[in-house]
Parts: C-alpha cells; sequence; structure tokens
C-alpha cells in the first residue's frame, strides 16, 4: 500500500513503537524511515497529539495500528491527515464472529469486576477484547514479570503482549522519548478472555490473581 502510494525513498511514515515491528519493516521495505509517536495509554494505538508532534516536511503517510480490541482515534488521525497532505493507513485485528465478541465481552465484565490489585482495560469505544490487557504497575514491588511467573505457577495461561518497543530493537533504535510506550511494555499482561472459558475456569484466574494482587495495592 506505501509503494502505491508512492511512498519511497526520503519519505517518513509515522508508526508505533508498541508491537508489530513488521510494520516498521514494510516502511523500510518501501524506501522510507519510520518513526515512532508514542500511544495513548488507554487504547495502546498512536496518540494523535504524538503524530501530530512527530511530522516533518519529509512525513508522507502514517500507519495506524488498532490494538486489543481498541480501536485509534482514526477520526482524529484522518483530520490530521487532511491538514498535513498525509496518507492514512489502517492495520485493522482479525475479525471475530458477533457472538464470541459478546462472550468475550461477558468475561471481561466478570473480569473487571472481580479482580483486585491490577488496573483492568478501559472497555470503551466498542472494545472486541482481542485480548484482555491489564497493567501490573512495579513501583518497587513484585512487577509484572514476577507477577506473571506467579499466576503461570497457578496454571494460568497469560502473555506479555509486547516485550521489547520496537524503537528499542537494535535494528530500529531511536534515541526518542515514548514514554507511554516504554510503560505500556513494562506494566500489560494479557489475561485469558477466550469466549470457551467456563464459569470455573474464569474463577481460577481471578483467584490466581487476586492471591498476588494485594501485593500490589499501593503501587496506585
Amino acid at each position: 500500500m506505501l509503494r502505491a502510494a508512492g511512498v519511497g525513498v526520503g519519505d517518513e511514515v509515522v508508526v508505533p513503537a508498541f508491537g508489530n515491528v513488521e510494520v516498521a519493516e514494510a516502511v523500510t521495505l518501501a524506501g522510507a524511515l519510520p518513526v515512532f509517536a508514542d500511544i495513548d495509554p488507554v487504547t495502546y494505538c498512536l496518540d494523535p497529539d504524538a503524530v501530530e508532534a512527530a511530522v516533518t516536511t519529509r512525513t508522507a503517510a502514517v500507519v495506524v495500528v488498532h490494538r486489543f480490541g481498541r480501536r485509534a482515534d482514526i477520526a482524529r488521525l484522518h483530520a490530521l491527515g487532511q491538514r498535513h497532505g498525509l496518507l492514512v493507513l489502517e492495520q485493522g485485528e482479525s475479525e471475530t464472529p458477533y457472538d464470541e465478541i459478546a462472550q468475550r465481552r461477558q468475561r471481561a465484565a466478570y473480569l473487571d469486576a472481580k479482580l483486585k490489585g491490577v488496573r483492568t482495560p478501559d472497555g470503551g469505544d466498542g472494545h472486541t477484547y482481542q485480548q484482555y490487557v491489564v497493567r501490573v504497575p512495579g513501583n518497587g514491588r513484585p512487577d509484572r514479570d514476577a507477577f506473571a511467573r506467579a499466576v503461570r505457577a497457578k496454571g494460568i495461561e497469560c502473555r506479555v503482549p509486547v516485550k521489547t518497543p520496537v524503537h528499542r530493537l537494535p535494528e530500529f533504535r531511536r534515541c526518542v522519548s515514548l514514554p507511554q510506550t516504554e510503560l505500556a511494555a513494562d506494566e500489560t499482561l494479557a489475561l485469558p478472555v477466550d469466549a470457551a472459558l467456563t464459569k470455573r475456569e474464569m474463577h481460577r484466574i481471578v483467584s490466581a490473581c487476586n492471591a498476588l494482587g494485594g501485593l500490589l495495592q499501593s503501587a496506585f
């Protein structure tokens, strides 16, 4: 899509650094330079204000990645693109059947109500819960990685969605300030929210997390 739009050598393309190294690689393959902008801490998608700050006379496009079932503020990003004459491309997530989305939302609502000691996701803007991503702040106490190890030891599957932001990878290393991106990479943890989970399995998830959550209360 970038090549088809004429984006190439000498151009800059604003992209997120929170996950999806493939996006930065695609920009490089087109001959352009990926420029990283920070994310909105609620949606984990590109922050329009951060994108605006990253725009230069060489900026040709913005690649917006929708994340975890939350959509970016695409209206503001398209308006920004129109102001600056930029191509705005979107990378979505795999489509989920509506009945499965409804079940995921039910399980997410249960977790929202029961989990303690972690920061649950904001469910606004039609969240489809492709992943149920919580925040586990460190603040000198048990951090996300220790929390994840303890939860896995109790038989609960969980995963770190973004281990290293793209701007910290050797091939794309940039000296750029992306505080929300780096904080999210340090704190986020995806817990199970699959439509197939039973009530007993949901209870096990809550019990395993809450047994540790009390240790994290002072981090808020």
